[in-house]
């Protein structure tokens, strides 16, 4: 049998042994006082998930290659393909992304990936606050409903949230994937200002919104890990 790599992360807050499969690789979440011989039974015991996991995310990447950073490469936006224009110029004091047509430009002050990744996620997560705006702002009058504040954050795991204060949350990620399926999770939001659970009330009312809503949760979870820098 082969040797499946993982790496373990300790946690305070962890109350069980829990594990993570994401582009990053594997990642086993467990309490600070759990033996280690402990963890590889655990992995062992799940290792036809984990395997089969991994399998599906080669084959959504397949579909969904995921941006390449440099120079002639290629970044999406909302179901576009932008052109990656990149440049380095030392001694720059700042980081320069825009858009022009369907070509992505970027000034760094440093050469590499991780300096262009930084930059371009920078430029994201500014244009993520103006499109989940726009659509926030068109879902909420519709609907009749109104909102709290809105944040742009980059989170692991969740797409959007919305506290019971109305306050809302969206993923910046989200920019990568198709217009319809960021349409489709600020419907999916909106609906929890009135509905704060996942009851038949709530699938009813996003139905109505979103009548291609299974099609957009499903491809979120088939393409999700892919959107990425």
């Amino acid at each position: 049998m082969t040797c499946l790599p993982y790496r373990v992360r300790r946690s305070d807050r962890a109350q069980r042994a829990r594990i993570q499969v994401s582009a990053d690789g594997v990642e086993v979440v467990v309490p600070r006082r759990l033996a280690l011989r402990e963890v590889e039974q655990f992995v062992q015991d799940k290792r036809a998930w984990i395997e089969r996991t991994l399998r599906r995310m080669r084959e959504a990447e397949a579909e969904l290659p995921p941006a390449r950073l440099e120079d002639g490469g290629e970044v999406r936006y909302l179901g576009e393909r932008l052109t990656l224009s990149a440049r380095t110029e030392p001694g720059r004091s700042r980081a320069h992304v825009a858009r022009r047509g369907s070509e992505l430009h970027a000034v760094v002050s440093q050469p590499g990936r991780e300096p262009l990744r930084e930059a371009l996620e920078r430029w994201y997560r500014r244009r993520a606050r103006a499109e989940v705006a726009q659509r926030l702002d068109t879902a909420t009058a519709a609907a009749g409903v109104s909102y709290g504040a809105l944040q742009i954050r980059g989170q692991r795991t969740r797409w959007a949230s919305c506290s019971s204060d109305g306050a809302m949350s969206f993923n910046w990620r989200l920019l990568l994937a198709p217009a319809e399926i960021l349409d489709y999770v600020v419907a999916h939001e909106v609906t929890h200002l009135e509905v704060h659970d996942h009851s038949t009330r709530f699938w009813s009312l996003v139905a109505k919104r979103s009548p291609e809503y299974k099609t957009h949760e499903a491809w979120l979870r088939r393409h999700g890990p892919s959107l990425r820098l």
